[in-house]
């Protein structure tokens, strides 16, 4: 009997979980879409306001579905939840009365005399079916009503979140891209060819690419003129600055004014506005510094002391400083990090090649981005749509020639290649560990982890292995008391100290070899510039890209000299400007050269003359760098008080540590000499009772916590990424350690 009334509760759980792993599964999103739309989906469709303004918040979150679809799961699972929240809310209902189960007598005793009028609560255990009905029906209706609401307000609101996000991600990445499309503009191509090579390079220029890339779907999809593709991106984009952007490109284009004078205008007033936009950001971040320094670190430093004060003198507070040391400065901290992350403007760094380009590719494809010659690969291959060529035409592969009869060798041949080159793909990240280590660990810190965690866990098992053993025992012994007790005897106080040295080895770690590839990467950039400025120079005075390679190879470029030297080896041994330029950008793998080679090398596909292309590369990354400097000198204030308030922090925990409790002790054991005389202690006759070892532990690790914490927010602040906290952690635990471990 008992088992049949969890029935409908573990059914509950199920659909619970169910509804969680949609967002996860192809195929409960399916499931669940073909449910739905018969049932929610004319409904959805009936409100056209509503409608209108919920396709305009789908759109600009960039949601790949109808908005039929979306909203009648969003009904479905909505209405899933209610039906859980009912099961819950009855079972919730019983829980309390089951709670409550006590006579007001029973409850009147144990309540002091001035809460006794809170005894009348036990009277909810003697009610009649009628009540009871009541009862049930209420809390199932309120809790399944709640969840239901609170799904589909949440599901709608994280559309909200995502646009936001994508507004922030293309203001960011806005100014290169009109200097992309300026660029080529510049040196000849026709302007639908440098919206479909902009599309095609999107990895490189983040999601304003993305957003110009649904016009050139429009247009070579739909077939929709430039035009009005342009003024959709205007209506959709969250954005106001590209929606502007947008709207003024399609008024240029049709009022047949000069494009090139108004993306010059466009490519200046985006520079300057970006100078402007940074000022602000960074007035922002400071004042999210002294917002960070006012309440998660005086704040909690506050509490801490009058929570101790009040433990140590009058009653047990070790509860409260507990629950603040290990939940409510980490999720604190957690929380204010996630959310500078959603405002951050990233410096839009990919880790994406820059797309190969044949250099007659662009004069074969019509402006809609198609193939002039129908898709047939001239040298046989492969067509657009997946078909095998024969390499003329009447081949037997070739739309229209004579079908081939019987196995052919050459079919079966192109099917073994090409599972030969799946292969080699699987392989080849294996391949370049093996070959080139260091470089592919400067790229890939996190790899560091492989050979640390598994140190640490052997470090913990050396120094506190006894101890683990023995705790193990008592709990196959059937005893969870003092097993994750955070006291004197309790097996966190025995793993403490190793675990955080073997956290200082993990940081350490991860910060040395971080620090390495991110420095060589800025050296790298920093030079980037000089060196599109030379190259421009000497194209303007009549030589061709690859004269002015090797005559700038020749100069003194700083960090890229030995990268242009192998380049021009590139080319001497037989590649062309082109290929021997992306295997610079695969080798360095910075996002500034990634975007200047991606411009380069479109701009020598469409014309012999890329002076004016080379110029404003060389301006663009100049104003990324200028602006990347002022950052960092910005920020290096706040990180000095950042500093300075753990510094101030752990000053006033040493001097609870050293002062405060060593008086305390004195004063409990007076009170024990005195109060086994027979003498009255007064005041003070409750202190021999305080558990100092227990609040001198909970110091050490409050500062622990708090150094890592005060890391990771010091670097996202500063340097705009947790990664780069991760020094400033591992630099701040180790002052809070040598602290306990030496001084205190």
């Amino acid at each position: 009997m008992a088992t049949l009334r969890l029935v409908p509760l573990v059914l509950a759980v199920a659909m619970l979980l169910t509804v969680a792993a949609t967002p996860l599964s192809e195929g409960l999103r399916t499931y669940a879409t073909r449910l739905a739309i018969p049932v929610f989906g004319n409904w959805v469709s009936r409100d056209r306001g509503r409608r209108t303004r919920q396709v305009r918040r789908l759109r600009a979150a960039h949601v790949t579905e109808t908005h039929r679809a979306f909203a009648a799961r969003t009904i479905l699972l909505s209405g899933v939840l209610g039906v859980v929240g009912g099961v819950l809310g009855v079972y919730a209902i019983a829980w309390l009365l089951e709670a409550l189960a006590v006579t007001p007598a029973r409850l009147r005793a144990s309540l002091p005399e001035q809460l006794s009028f809170l005894a009348g609560v036990a009277r909810l255990s003697t009610v009649g079916p009628l009540e009871l009905f009541g009862l049930l029906l209420v809390g199932s209706a309120t809790l399944g009503a709640v969840l239901a609401a609170g799904f589909y307000w949440a599901r709608w609101s994280y559309l909200d979140q995502l646009s936001t996000a994508r507004d922030n991600a293309i203001e960011a990445t806005l100014p290169r891209t009109v200097a992309f499309i300026y660029a080529l503009s510049r040196s000849g191509m026709s302007f639908p060819q440098v919206l479909d090579t902009l599309t095609r390079n999107r990895a490189v220029y983040g999601e304003a690419a993305n957003e110009v890339g649904v016009a050139v779907r429009d247009m070579q999809t739909f077939g929709t003129d430039v035009l009005t593709a342009l003024q959709r991106v205007s209506g959709r984009t969250p954005s106001e600055n590209m929606s502007e952007f947008t709207e003024n490109l399609s008024s240029v284009l049709g009022s047949g004014r000069s494009l090139s004078n108004f993306l010059r205008d466009q490519y200046e007033r985006y520079q300057e506005q970006a100078e402007a936009q940074q000022e602000q950001y960074l007035d922002l971040l400071s004042t999210f510094a002294e917002i960070y320094v006012t309440v998660l670190v005086a704040g909690p430093l506050f509490f801490i002391t009058v929570l101790v004060v009040i433990g140590l003198v009058l009653s047990d507070t070790l509860p409260v400083l507990r629950f603040l040391t290990y939940a409510g400065i980490p999720l604190a901290s957690a929380g204010f990090v996630v959310y500078i992350d959603s405002i951050t403007q990233e410096d839009g760094a990919v880790e994406a090649t820059v797309e190969e380009t044949d250099p007659g590719a662009l004069a074969r494809r019509a402006p809609d981005g198609s193939a002039s010659d129908g898709g047939v690969a001239s040298d046989g291959g492969v067509t657009s749509d997946g078909r095998l060529t024969g390499g003329t035409t009447g081949g037997p592969f070739e739309t229209g020639g004579e079908a081939s009869t019987g196995p052919d060798p050459d079919r079966a041949r192109t099917r073994r290649n090409r599972r030969r080159l799946r292969a080699y793909e699987r392989v080849q990240p294996l391949r370049g560990w093996i070959r080139e280590p260091f470089r592919m660990l400067a790229r890939r810190p996190e790899a560091t982890l492989l050979l640390t965690v598994p140190a640490g866990v052997a470090w913990l098992l050396v120094r506190s292995g006894d101890e683990l053993a023995g705790r193990l025992r008592d709990l196959l012994a059937g005893g969870l008391a003092g097993i994750g007790v955070p006291g004197p005897g309790g097996l966190l106080a025995a793993l403490d100290g190793p675990l955080v040295e073997w956290l200082l080895v993990v940081m350490g770690a991860y910060a040395l070899v971080y620090e390495v590839g991110k420095r060589r990467n800025r050296s790298l950039e920093d030079a980037v510039p000089d060196l599109l400025d030379r190259m421009a120079s000497v194209n303007e005075a009549g030589m061709t890209v690859v004269e002015s390679i090797e005559r700038v190879s020749e100069n003194d470029v700083g960090p890229l000299n030995e990268e242009l030297r192998r380049t021009c080896r590139d080319i001497e041994w037989g590649a062309d400007a082109a290929t021997a330029l992306r295997r610079l950008d695969e080798r360095t793998n910075i996002p500034t050269i990634t975007r200047a080679v991606t411009l380069i090398t479109n701009a020598m596909a469409a014309s012999g003359d890329v002076a004016p292309v080379l110029r404003i590369a060389a301006d663009e990354a100049e104003q990324s760098r200028r602006l990347r400097r002022a950052r960092r000198q910005e920020m290096l204030t706040y990180l000095l008080v950042i500093y300075v308030s753990f510094l101030v922090f752990m000053g006033i925990i040493a001097a609870l540590t050293v002062s405060f409790i060593p008086a305390i002790e004195q004063a409990a054991t007076g009170t024990a000499t005195a109060t086994s005389a027979g003498v009255s202690a007064g005041p003070f006759s409750g202190l021999e009772d305080v558990n100092t070892a227990s609040y001198e532990l909970l110091f050490f690790h409050v500062s622990a916590i708090q150094a890592i914490c005060s890391g990771m927010i010091a670097g996202q602040l500063g340097e705009g990424s947790v990664r780069d906290g991760v020094k400033h952690a591992g630099l701040l635990l180790a002052v809070a350690y040598v602290a306990f471990a030496v001084v205190l």
